[in-house]
């Protein structure tokens, strides 16, 4: 059968659940990881026929019913529910992307406007395309690459920047996928993952995972070579006027050592960069 991206996604759902996670009796030794796909069935409410033939992308038109349900049974997030129904067609399909992306005039105004925290306009494969002096601090001025995908797992010096670096590599692989879901056949995307398929086997490994999902609040740790460990709140804005691109904002809690350092950090940076924001 050829590849089914729908397939593929059901596949890995699946043998990442345990069937006593749904309640479902275990009897002897199962030769699957995971759900089986006649228990898939079972609980979807649909026939295995019917489940094995999505699963082989023999069947292309599912219902939403049947979506939702698979959902349900799979245990999907928000971002994984719009993933799904993406790969089966049924949501609207994106205008094609610009093949360069560039950050309005207007966001960069407003990075500007942050001269404490750091900010950067991200594109959907996670080009930087503007930062403020801050954030161009934060990040050493992107000496390996401009794009963080590419940074994160070929630059060797990620593992020590980032101190939990593999939570942030798959966090990253899951947003690279939910973007590729939203535009499909991005150039971009597409060169940015063709060329970690090749180069990096952990982004493979993250890859065929097919994990979906955004950015979300959340804390992220930073071992700065200037001005030591920083934990940063992160906090992701979508750009209305850009689809596919993100506005991502950096603080400290006030107060705390880390935004100490980020003070400090801040004044080294005006000592040697100009007081405004860089395109990428």
């Amino acid at each position: 059968m050829a590849p089914s991206p729908l397939g593929d996604y059901l596949r890995s759902r699946r043998s990442q659940l345990t069937p006593e996670a749904l309640g479902l009796p275990v009897y002897g030794r199962r030769r699957v990881v995971g759900l089986r796909r006649e228990e898939v069935a079972m609980l979807t409410g649909v026939s295995v026929d019917y489940y094995v033939r999505l699963e082989q992308g023999r069947e292309v038109n599912p219902s939403p019913q049947v979506l939702d349900s698979l959902g349900e049974v799979l245990r999907l997030d928000d971002d994984g529910r719009q993933h799904l129904y993406r790969l089966a067609g049924l949501s609207p399909r994106p205008e094609a992307a610009a093949p360069v992306e560039e950050a309005d005039v207007s966001l960069l105004e407003l990075l500007q406007s942050w001269p404490d925290s750091p900010a950067l306009v991200l594109g959907r494969a996670y080009d930087v395309l503007a930062s403020n002096r801050l954030g161009e601090a934060l990040f050493l001025g992107f000496p390996f690459s401009r794009n963080l995908t590419r940074s994160l797992f070929l630059d060797l010096g990620a593992r020590t920047f980032y101190p939990d670096w593999h939570a942030v590599a798959e966090n990253t692989v899951a947003g690279v996928r939910l973007a590729d879901g939203l535009t499909p056949g991005s150039p971009r995307i597409r060169a940015i993952v063709d060329e970690l398929r090749v180069k990096s086997p952990e982004f493979v490994t993250m890859w065929e995972q097919h994990n979906a999902r955004g950015k979300r609040v959340q804390s992220k740790r930073f071992t700065h070579p200037e001005v030591g460990l920083l934990e940063l709140r992160v906090h992701v804005f979508d750009v209305k006027g850009a689809p596919g691109q993100e506005l991502v904002v950096y603080h400290a809690v006030p107060g705390s050592t880390s935004a100490q350092s980020l003070s400090l950090l801040g004044s080294l940076a005006a000592t040697r960069q100009p007081g405004q924001a860089t395109r990428g």
